[in-house]
Parts: structure tokens; sequence; C-alpha cells
């Protein structure tokens, strides 16, 4: 997820010439109601724009029969332009938690500096029928779940698989996936968009890049690459004067905090929420914001740059046999390895293509077994570090080799776990400390770790805010809401109640929480139990997997309330979920298709797509990780 980002605008009309509001002196062959509305429609358009539309507007003129006076002499070139517009870039983003918004949104930017007509649309607002009416489009597409498309781009992504899709004989296009590929289904939103445009006769005028979860660099050369091309198509539409400016210069009014340029916030507190007893460490952390200007909406995500053990650096290095102070060239930097792996390497997962590097250089035969096998190999990166990977077998490497085998370091997403209007200047978060054993060693997330043992109150720490449009309250406050939160998945709905009360809405909220224990695990119990005693919590249902000898979990809750889940789905609610996409997200999904083939007398097929159809109207929103 990406910063809300929007060009200001002005409301001065050119710096040369009349101002609008000189125009009315002139004797212009408009009446009042006619100038108005030229006026409100152009105030808030650049210089540059502004010069774009007047030539174009006399483009127009030249292509109409002459009808008084005397006839300027037609310039062709300009009427065939007029009567044939100049082709524009379109920028479609899918996007789930904000990286491809992100991307998109930098790829405008780009456009425009370069003087390139571009157009930004979530994948949710744009009609498929008007690919026919493109000459370049750029989709920006990260993938969901096992191969997903992403909420937003789900009508988009299966229409243009339908009988409906038009011949797009004259569209140009470009496709950057974004991916992380320790999954099986790698960037598979991007190559399904690309196919699919192919298929309908799209010539794609740049090869699609798959992008890796440290996709910042080779986006940005990407963009580059394909803008150039796109400029040099249109180059015989664009007639305006336009400022060169380089690639990647930011466009002015936008957010000054963002994930490249985060802000330096304090944090206040971080609170373990778990029981002594429970086998789970779960903190409450309360970052200050104060005088950032960083605004968030319920919903939304804070971005956090952290920095790695240097215990477990050391560690990593010992592995290898390297003392730390051999040095590494980093973005144009030159840092003793130690450095680099503390602050700008991933050093806790490791993932495939590290196994797969690690394998070559070692000469592992257990390693390059696993290597063979794709499904085998995902699954042994995914619960491995990096650590005991480079255990399997003693090798010394140089500096360059280890962090030629690391990926860049990348923030971690966490969904915001309060509401502004009940927090002001601060922002709390929901942490789970991710910790288990390996032999006699203990293992860290870390993130996690970082927020919750490394970072003491009043320590710095980098943030910044990912807007999540794909997982938003209902604007109706009168709407009712179903919450489905799990372990650390409570953390978006504690902002949502907040945000209700601060409201004063009057949709009615059922909230499904879930955990180990009642006693140890029930995070927020005195404020849910505080929500509930006031009214503002209508239904509060809890799961509490090890309190008896059968284990529940909120699916099976759902299940015993299917009667009444299924009147409030009747009466307009709004479902959201939050937590674990392996299992839980699934087992939720599977029960709400139950609910509606039982109570909505469905075929099995019905219900699917009653569900389906429940998620592109986004009145049933996840946030699962």
């Amino acid at each position: 997820m990406s910063l809300n980002k929007k060009e200001s605008s002005t409301n001065n009309g050119p710096s040369a010439g009349n101002t609008p509001q000189e125009l009315p002196s002139i004797a212009a062959p408009l009446n009042d109601q006619q100038l108005g509305s030229l006026q409100q429609t152009v105030s808030g358009l650049s210089s540059q724009q502004l010069a774009w539309v007047s030539g174009y507007f006399w483009g127009l003129s030249q292509a109409q029969p002459q009808t008084t006076g005397a006839a300027a002499p037609i310039n062709q070139a300009a009427a065939a332009v007029a009567a044939k517009p100049a082709g524009k870039l379109t920028i479609i983003f899918a996007s789930q938690t904000g990286n491809a918004k992100g991307v998109a949104e930098q790829l405008e930017q780009e456009a425009k500096a370069l003087g390139v007509e571009a157009a930004l649309f979530d994948a949710s607002d744009y009609k498929g029928k008007n690919l026919a009416k493109e000459t370049h489009v750029i989709i920006v597409a990260s993938t969901n779940g096992e191969g997903e498309a992403p909420d937003n781009a789900i009508e988009l992504h299966e229409f243009l698989q339908s009988k409906k899709a038009p011949k797009l004989p004259n569209l140009k296009y470009g496709v950057i996936g974004l991916g992380d590929s320790s999954y099986e289904f790698f960037c598979q939103t991007g190559k399904d968009f690309d196919a699919y445009l192919a298929k309908q006769g799209a010539t794609a005028f740049i090869e699609r890049i798959d992008c890796d979860v440290d996709y910042e660099a080779d986006a940005s050369v990407w963009r580059a690459k394909a803008l150039d091309k796109v400029k040099e198509d249109l180059a015989s539409g664009q007639e305006a004067e336009v400022v060169q400016l380089p690639v990647g210069q930011a466009a002015a009014g936008h957010s000054q905090y963002t994930k490249q340029n985060p802000y330096t916030a304090t944090l206040l507190t971080s609170q373990k929420i778990t029981g002594r007893d429970s086998g789970k460490d779960v903190r409450h952390v309360e970052i200050d914001l104060e005088e950032s200007g960083l605004t968030y909406q319920p919903g939304d995500a804070l971005g956090v740059w952290f920095e790695n053990s240097s215990e477990l650096a050391n560690t990593i290095l010992a592995k290898v046999g390297l003392s730390g102070v051999e040095s590494v060239e980093v973005d144009g930097e030159s840092l003793s390895i130690h450095s680099a792996l503390v602050s700008k390497y991933e050093i806790t997962a490791a993932n495939p293509q590290l196994v797969t590097k690690f394998a070559e250089l070692s000469g592992s035969k257990k390693l390059q077994k696993l290597v063979e096998d794709k499904d085998k190999l995902r699954e042994y990166a995914s619960n491995t570090q990096v650590v005991d990977v480079l255990a399997e077998k003693k090798t010394k490497l140089t500096a360059d080799e280890l962090v030629g085998l690391l990926r860049r370091l990348t923030p971690r997403l966490y969904s915001i776990a309060s509401s502004q209007s009940e927090v002001d200047e601060e922002v709390h978060l929901t942490v789970g400390l991710v910790e288990y054993d390996k032999g006699e060693e203990k293992r860290f997330g870390g993130a996690s770790s970082f927020l919750a043992q490394r970072l003491d109150e009043g320590d710095e720490v980098k943030v910044f805010v990912e807007n999540n449009n794909n997982f938003k309250l209902p604007q109706d406050d009168n709407t009712p809401v179903i919450m489905v939160g799990p372990g650390t998945g409570i953390a978006p709905f504690r902002s949502f109640i907040q945000e209700r009360d601060n409201r004063g809405a009057e949709g009615k909220n059922w909230l499904f929480f879930g955990d180990r224990t009642f006693t140890q695990d029930f995070l927020y119990q005195v404020e849910w139990q505080k929500y509930l005693k006031s009214g503002l919590l209508n239904r509060l249902d809890v799961a509490f997997s090890r309190d008896q000898a059968e284990k529940v979990y909120v699916q099976h809750r759902i299940l015993e309330n299917a009667e009444q889940v299924w009147q409030w789905v009747e009466d307009g609610a709004y479902i959201y979920v939050c937590g674990d996409a392996t299992r839980m997200a699934k087992d939720v999904h599977e029960a709400l298709v139950i609910v509606a083939e039982q109570q909505g007398k469905m075929s099995r097929d019905d219900a699917e797509e009653f569900i389906n159809d429940l998620r592109k109207a986004k009145r049933y929103q996840r946030d699962v990780y």
C-alpha cells in the first residue's frame, strides 16, 4: 500500500495574458453561463495543461467550416491532429496492499515530468471496454493469495477473460508484475493481464517485468525505458512546450513522508498484552507522530523500517568465515559487511533464490536435492531462516558473495490498530513477536523483535503510512459490519470500533475473535467488553481453540450463527476478515459460502458467485497475510 497522492492545483489562471477574470472585457462569442462553465473547468489546470488545451481548441476551430470573418489559413497538420486527438498513456493499478499503487503513482509523476499526458486509474474504477479507446496502457499488478487478482482488480481480470472483452488491435501496452518469488504463483496476475491483452490483439511495446519483493530498482529502470518508448510514440501529438525533468523526480504537492522518505518517529510504548503463561508474546505498540502531519484512516497500514539484530549479523558472519570489517559497496556507499547486514539486507527470512544460490556455492547435496523439487524448496525456504540455510554446509564466502545471496531489506507493514480521531498524533499497532526454537537456540522475526525487544521507549523508528483503499469502513454510518479477526488480525477492528464510536455511527457491529485461550490470549479484552456493555458492539462471538478438547475456530462460530449472519448480510452488512491467509482466511471464506448455500437456498456454484459478488461490491473485504 502507498500514500494517497494527489497533485496540488491552484485556482490561478495563466500567468501571461488575460486572466479568466478579465475575459468578460473581451468581445467573447460566449454567453455568461458558457463563460462561467469554462472558467470553472480550467481553474485547476497548470500552465502547461492550459497551453495544451489552448492549442487543442485552436485545432478544433480550424477544422470547423469558416462562416464569418476572414478565415486564417488552415494548418492542415493541426486540423488532422484536432480531428484525431493525440494519444495518451493510461496507467491502471491492481493493488492489494498498496505497492502496485505506489509504483503506478510514481509512473504517473514521471510521465507528467516528461510531458507525457497520463491518466491514473484504480482497476476497480476502470471500465474494461474502454481499452478499445486507448492508445497506450500500462498495468501495474500485484498478486494476491494463490495467484489471485487483488480485490480491486477482480472485475477487470474476469472481464478480460470473458466474451465481452473487446478486440484491441490498436492498443500498445506494458505490464509490471509485483510479487514474491517465495510463492508458487509468482507475479501471476501480471502474467494474466499480459496474456489476456495479447489474446485480444494488443501489442506489448515493452517486455513485461516480474518484480520480486525488492522491486524498486528494477521497476525504476523499467519505467524509464517504458516512458521513453511512450514519449517517442506520442511525440507527434505533443504540441505544447514541456519542461524536461529527470525520471524519478517527484511532482510538487505529494506527501512529505513516504516509503522512500520515512518519518523518524518516537516509540511511546511496547506493552505485552498476552498473559504470563501464554505461548505467544503479543505487543501493543504506540508510536508518536507528533508534528509529522501524517494522517491515516481505519484499515490503513503502517510501514516500519527496522534494523536487524547485531548479534544475528555476527552469527551469520561467523558461519561464512568473515570478521565483519570487510568492505562492501551498497548504493554507491562503502560500508563494513557488518553494518550492511544490520541496516541494508534481509538476514532473517530465507527465500528459494537464496537456497538455490547457496546450494551452488556450497555444493550441499541436501540443498541441491531440494532445489530439484520446487514445492519442497518453497516449503523449506518459508520455514527456515538465513542463518540455518548457511549452517547446512560450512562454506567460506567473500563479503560480496554473501551479500549476493541476500535480498535488500524491505519495511514490514502492520495493520493500524487505532483511529486517529481517538488517538490524535499517535498510531497504535498490534505486533506478534515471531519466535521459535531451533535446537538449543532461539530464532526471531526481524521487525517484530525490533519493535518488541530491541527498541526502548523514547527510541526512534522510521515509519510511513500505506493507504489501503481495499479495506475501508462503509461510507454510510448506518451500515452494519461483521468483523472477523482472530489473533493479531484484531488490529484493524480496534481502529474500526474507535472510529465508529467517535463518528457516532448507528450501524450495528459484530465481532468474531479467536485465539488459543481465554485467560491468556484475549487481546484487548477489557476494551471489547466495554464496547459490548455500552452497546456500540452489538455482538461478540469468541473461539478459544485450546480451552476444550475439540478445537474451535472463528469459522465454526460463523457456522453456528449462520441464520443471524445471513440476516445481517441481507440487511446490507459489510464483512471484513483480517489475519492469516494460509488457513484462516480460506476457512472463513468456505464458511461464508456454506452460509449462503444453506441460508440462501443456493447451489454451491451460486453461493460461490454470491460471495464473489460481495467482494466485487466491496461488501466483503480482506486484509490477509
